[in-house]
């Protein structure tokens, strides 16, 4: 039946005597109190207010109602007390008396906050007169009607019947819910059952304190439109970052699968997003490699072959970094797994793509078509970053093998202007750093290969390389290739270092200087050869009887 209309507010305690002219003036949270106290929320048992302290952290809008069965009745009589509904998990942390005064405060302004009309709290009209009282003595009286909670709440309609209300001979029928582990979330719960646009409620709240009252109106009083109201919340709210994890974590304990829970997992979970999404962001370009439209690795490929073909360069310079990151991130959390990562043939299918422009545009540039010169730029970078990406994953060894064998793209190189094709020696120095760190381990005909095609080109651009690039490492890439000579035998290494010795006198600081990679092979090969072989160490072996 219908609740009767509304009426004024009545006290349920009788009202203290006032305080004396001379008594002093105190904090806002002691009127606060005296005034709810005075109004009949609050049992007259509760401890007073200490002065409140603003900076104090809110307590959490996760904390739940006790178990049914932890519930000890009381002895009062003509007290009806329920215990708290049963909860699938429990949090007791131990209250502060200031941080119980907040939360009076704040129960205050909540229950005093109903528009004009609004039968919760009416003392008039209402037939049911509830206390909520938490486990560490906090209680708050509200006065509410029993057709309402028994027609929003099959906790209520199981324990508030109407065999249960014929059995009551006094109106109103006092109730307890005892041992509340939140008693503003439950307070909040039952105000949402007077609203009639619980959604447009709800659009205050912030997404943790929805999650609270979620937690309420599923697991404690089965509040079923409640339950609704607060997952179309959490589906169309925006969200932080830190919050994906609380609400995937409440959704899944509260197992509310048939509730439309669903619908708000599947933005935090890839698992139960559609494939469509994925199919209608078509970027363009095709993408190798079978599996799920909406798997992780078809994604990855995606963005990266949009950062390859990108047209503003300070934009690629940023998304670079951001899918090197992703790329980096994504790697180490699932540990390069297929499907959640790029494979190698997928990166090496990106790297083929843009080495075969490169040569293309090399040829017609070497043919004396420039229409499109700035390509041999930007096809060289790309490379050099996809470089970076197979180092970093210590797969480099076989792009490295495939540039050392550009014979043909290493002759049409002095063809092309130099301000045009230095981007392309970048690539050649990046290798020698890697195997000059120990980055790519390759066998020592690839590695005389790719000096043997490559050299000559990187000494032509390194003057413009140092002059042009900036934050080019000058040193990091002359170590590199010192060390990349020294890793070859020792005729090689003369042969190189002597040649190398020729054009740094007479280039100076156009030539890499490498005079370290130089002394190390000079001690290398002299130094040791005469001078007094090292006698290796002699073993004594002494037998040792033992007594009979």
């Amino acid at each position: 039946m219908d609740p009767p209309p509304a009426g004024s507010s009545a006290s349920a305690y009788a009202t203290p005597p006032p305080p004396p002219s001379y008594a002093p003036s105190y904090p806002s949270s002691y009127t606060k109190f005296n005034s709810a106290l005075n109004a009949g929320l609050l049992n007259p048992m509760s401890p007073p207010p200490l002065p409140l302290d603003k900076t104090r952290s809110s307590p959490t809008l996760f904390d739940m109602m006790a178990n049914e069965q932890d519930y000890h009745p009381r002895t009062a009589a003509g007290v009806h007390s329920i215990p708290a509904p049963p909860q699938p998990h429990q949090l007791q942390p131990a209250r502060s008396m200031d941080r119980q005064m907040l939360l009076q405060d704040r129960i205050v302004d909540l229950i005093g906050s109903c528009s004009p009309g609004n039968q919760f709290n009416d003392a008039d009209s209402s037939d049911v007169r509830l206390t909520l009282t938490s486990k560490d003595g906090l209680s708050v009286t509200l006065c509410v009607h029993r057709p309402i909670l028994v027609a929003h709440s099959r906790f209520f309609a199981a324990k508030l019947s109407d065999r249960w209300s014929k059995q009551q001979r006094t109106l109103p029928h006092i109730v307890e819910i005892s041992d509340c582990d939140d008693v503003e979330v439950y307070a909040e719960t039952l105000r949402l059952m007077y609203c009639k646009d619980l959604r447009r409620r709800l659009m205050r709240e912030d997404v943790n304190k929805v999650l609270g009252i979620l937690k309420v109106v599923s697991a404690a009083i089965v509040f079923d439109a409640g339950v609704l109201s607060c997952l179309e919340y959490l589906e169309a709210a925006p969200w932080a970052e830190d919050d994906d994890e609380k609400v995937a974590a409440l959704l899944t304990q509260l197992h509310l699968e048939n509730s439309g829970a669903g619908e708000v997992l599947k933005r935090v979970s890839l698992e139960l997003a559609p494939s469509a999404v994925v199919e209608e962001a078509d970027v363009g370009g095709s993408c190798s490699g079978g599996g799920n439209a909406g798997g992780g690795e078809e994604v990855l490929l995606r963005l990266l072959q949009i950062v390859l073909e990108g047209k503003d360069e300070k934009a690629r310079r940023e998304m670079k970094g951001l899918v090197s990151k992703m790329l980096r991130e994504n790697s180490t959390s699932r540990g390069g797994a297929i499907g959640g990562d790029l494979r190698k043939e997928s990166l090496y299918s990106a790297c083929n793509g843009c080495l075969s422009l490169l040569r293309e545009q090399f040829a017609r540039t070497a043919g004396g078509d420039q229409s499109e010169v700035s390509q041999i730029a930007r096809q060289a970078d790309n490379l050099h970053w996809m470089l970076d990406i197979l180092v970093e994953r210590q797969i480099a060894e076989e792009f490295l093998r495939t540039w050392a064998m550009q014979t043909e793209l290493a002759e049409m190189h002095r063809k092309v202007p130099a301000i045009h094709r230095y981007e392309v020696s970048r690539v050649t120095a990046r290798l020698f750093v890697g195997v000059g760190k120990g980055q790519i381990l390759v066998s020592k005909e690839a590695r005389c290969q790719l000096l043997s095609t490559w050299l000559e080109p990187f000494y032509e651009d390194f003057g413009w390389m140092r002059r042009a690039c900036k934050g080019l490492d000058r040193h990091l890439i002359e170590d590199g290739l010192a060390n990349t000579i020294l890793t070859l035998p020792l005729a090689t290494q003369q042969e190189i270092l002597l040649a190398w010795f020729n054009r740094f006198l007479n280039s100076g600081e156009d030539c890499p200087n490498i005079q370290r990679g130089f002394e190390v092979w000079w001690r290398r090969a002299f130094w040791k050869r005469n001078s007094e072989p090292e006698q290796p160490p002699r073993l004594r072996i002494t037998a040792i009887c033992e007594n009979s």
